[in-house]
């Protein structure tokens, strides 16, 4: 087994939603050779990883390893230098600008450090906008991001603006707009890294148990063991590399 990517299940915090039982793995996102560099500093080199359908992958390592790269690169974000990222028979990183926002805004969600909720929008509106976006009818639109909202402990919280809300009510208005769509993958760089701690703890419960029981996949980038401990597998980044082994669910299963 990769030391770089641990399979084994973690003891999760308490309170925590348990990981489904363990069945043969389906790849449905599968990175090789990841190379990437800003000028002279090479943020990526020679990557492999893989995400199991219905997963809590945890990618973790010091500041400026390159992991937060990694996410963007894997969810087509950035382009990188070398390699590919292979998802439903395509290669994303070989796929043009436009093509590649539409498949973020149709396969995958996102849920980052700050939220980055629109400020001057409702809770209602904020979780509303990727179904507009994506041809949804306002009124169809609505109703389902009121329902998610429900689904998430938000009911009341409707109409209050970003500023209105807690730390943790807003990241968990960010993660209903991240799932409001089904993505197949969600990517989450930092979920926590804005809250406090009991804040933090009670964002990871609530993200970890809405995705799956939307049975999608959840990758987090994080430098906190706290949070990575919610994952079913971690991947370890220093320096652009895998610490250890490739990080291929062959090696860690």
């Amino acid at each position: 087994m990769s030391a770089a990517t641990s399979s084994r299940r973690r003891s999760h915090p308490a309170g925590a939603p348990e990981a489904p039982a363990d069945a043969a793995p389906r790849v449905i996102m599968r990175a090789r050779g990841l190379e990437l560099a800003f000028g002279t500093t090479r943020a990526l080199r020679g990557i492999d990883l893989d995400v199991v359908a219905g997963e809590v992958l945890a990618v973790t390592g010091p500041s400026g390893s390159g992991k937060s790269t990694l996410l963007h690169v894997m969810a087509g974000v950035l382009v990188p230098d070398a390699g590919s990222v292979g998802y439903d028979g395509r290669d994303v990183a070989a796929l043009g600008e436009a093509d590649r926002s539409r498949l973020r805004l149709a396969e995958f969600g996102f849920v980052f450090q700050f939220g980055q909720l629109l400020p001057d929008l409702s809770a209602l509106d904020n979780v509303t906008i990727p179904l507009l976006l994506a041809g949804t009818p306002r009124r169809r639109a609505l109703a389902r991001a009121r329902a998610q909202l429900a689904e998430l402990g938000l009911d009341g919280h409707e109409d209050k603006l970003p500023a209105q809300l807690s730390g943790g009510q807003a990241q968990r208005v960010a993660v209903a707009r991240a799932l409001v769509g089904g993505p197949r993958i969600l990517f989450a760089d930092e979920p926590t890294g804005a809250l406090d701690s009991l804040a933090a703890e009670q964002t990871m419960q609530v993200l970890v148990r809405a995705t799956r029981a939307a049975g999608a996949a959840l990758v987090i980038i994080t430098h906190d063991p706290r949070t990575a401990a919610y994952a079913d597998r971690e991947a370890i980044v220093r320096d652009g590399r895998l610490s250890t082994g490739t990080g291929l669910v062959e090696e860690a299963r």
